[in-house]
């Protein structure tokens, strides 16, 4: 099965400082067909102000997962981690039994981000925050991992789940291949760029939903970057 959610149609949300819009139900935003996609949660696309963000909050027993797609953010939390994730960075947080952070815009123009949340196949470990930049020219024409729990996926960033996270930078007329395996279900978005996957255009920002088994075939339609993440079927 194979599913596109375009951008247009997904779930948002506004103030003065944050646009926001919600590939799955999140916070005011409910809807019943949308509640998350196999053990990916949440997916959310958002833009923040200069000098703004998430004050002081806490999480517990999540893996969220946060790709700069523009600008940066600054991290601090509890536990003294702090650090800048820059555009084409991921930065993973394992909330585990529990974290207090922060996420800030600290620069002079806008900053954009998807925050993404798994759920952990292990409860109750101890939370923890690490960052890493991932260059363009290593995910040029491939699918490469970001953040995974899978033992294979070495340079990843961990997390605590059987899920991956891949990233890739396709120049226009270059294509990628992704197997979603029995029992597997994958979700794609499209950071920049127009891509056609299986046939079917997206543009950027549109969601991807597929439930394995399936192979999939995605074609850069115009120069971008796309994240997928594949995760067990079951929540």
């Amino acid at each position: 099965m194979l599913e596109v959610r375009r951008f247009a149609e997904l779930g948002g949300f506004e103030n003065d400082w944050l646009k926001a819009h919600h590939h799955f139900s999140f916070g005011h935003y409910y809807d019943p067909e949308r509640l998350g996609h196999g053990a990916l949660l949440v997916w959310n696309d958002d833009t923040i102000q200069p000098g703004r963000g998430f004050d002081l909050h806490g999480h517990r027993d999540m893996e969220i997962i946060t790709y700069e797609r523009n600008g940066a953010i600054t991290h601090r939390d509890h536990l003294g981690n702090e650090g800048r994730t820059e555009a084409g960075d991921v930065q993973v947080m394992s909330a585990g039994k529990g974290i207090l952070h922060a996420e800030f815009n600290e620069e002079t123009d806008t900053t954009q981000i998807f925050q993404i949340w798994v759920r952990p196949n292990k409860t109750g470990i101890e939370p923890r925050w690490e960052q890493r930049s991932f260059p363009k020219a290593e995910r040029a024409a491939r699918l490469v991992p970001l953040a995974s729990g899978r033992e294979e996926d070495e340079g990843a960033l961990p997390i605590q789940q059987d899920a991956a996270v891949l990233g890739a930078a396709l120049s226009s007329g270059q294509s990628v291949t992704h197997e979603v395996g029995q029992g597997r279900s994958a979700y794609l978005v499209a950071a920049t760029g127009r891509l056609q996957v299986d046939g079917r255009e997206v543009e950027a920002r549109d969601g991807v939903a597929v439930t394995g088994p399936k192979m999939i075939e995605i074609e850069a339609l115009e120069d971008g970057e796309l994240l997928l993440v594949d995760v067990p079927a079951a929540p």
